[in-house]
C-alpha cells in the first residue's frame, strides 16, 4: 500500500480562496476531499492508499476522518513530513506538495512527489 503524505498548509495555500480567514476549516475541507482518494487512488497510484494529512499552526486539532489520518506537526510541517517519509520503512511513499525545498528533502529519501492539483 502506498503512503500518501499531504502537506496540508501547502495544498490549502495553493488556492487563494480565503483559507487564511479559517485555517482549521480549510484543513477540514481538504481532509474531506482526501477521503475518496484513499479508496479510489490517483492516476498512477492504485488504491487503496494510506493517506496522511499533515497540519500545522491554527489548522491543528481537526482530527482524523475515515480513510485519512491527520498528524498535528509539533513544529515545522516540513520537518514532520520528512520524519514520516524517513520512518515509513518499506511502503512506497508519495508526498503532495509544491514546496521546492520539501520536494528535494523527500526525494533524497526515495519518496515520489505530486503537486497540489493532484488532490484538489
Amino acid at each position: 500500500m502506498t503512503l500518501l503524505v499531504v502537506d496540508g498548509a501547502n495544498v490549502v495555500g495553493s488556492v487563494p480562496d480565503g483559507w487564511w480567514r479559517d485555517r482549521a476549516g480549510a484543513a477540514v475541507r481538504l481532509r474531506e476531499r482526501l477521503r475518496p482518494i484513499a479508496a479510489a487512488g490517483l492516476p498512477g497510484l492504485p488504491p487503496p492508499l494510506d493517506v496522511v494529512l499533515v497540519v500545522e499552526g491554527r489548522a491543528k486539532g481537526i482530527g482524523a476522518a475515515p480513510g485519512v489520518s491527520v498528524v498535528d506537526a509539533p513544529g515545522s510541517g516540513d520537518d514532520t513530513i520528512v520524519d514520516l517519509v524517513r520512518d515509513a520503512g518499506d511502503p512506497a511513499v508519495v508526498v503532495v506538495t509544491a514546496d521546492r525545498g520539501l520536494r528535494e528533502r523527500v526525494t533524497a529519501l526515495g519518496a515520489g512527489v505530486l503537486g497540489p492539483r493532484s488532490v484538489r
